[in-house]
């Protein structure tokens, strides 16, 4: 598996958030508009490193995605890794 993930790359555009912020939203719901966007993301980059469709993703794949992300992180720094928090 590889990291599709160029540095830089974003999970939610700032076209995207601004968007958001014009929706009318409650506070609580534009943050979950976020994550959802942002998790769409995420998931396609996750589905691409498996080679699946990302409705065939298991929650399993997913976990183990997180481990080894988690483990670059550790071992390799923060910037190795596809999450940057």
């Amino acid at each position: 598996m590889t990291q599709p993930q160029q540095p830089g790359a974003q999970f939610l555009t700032a076209e995207e958030s601004a968007d958001v912020d014009k929706a009318l939203l409650s506070s609580p719901e534009k943050f979950l508009t976020r994550l959802t966007v942002s998790s769409l993301r995420l998931l396609q980059i996750i589905a691409k490193e498996y080679e699946v469709p990302i409705e065939n993703l298991t929650h399993e794949q997913i976990i183990a995605w997180f481990e080894k992300d988690g483990k670059i992180r550790r071992e390799q720094g923060i910037e190795a890794a596809t999450l940057k928090w």
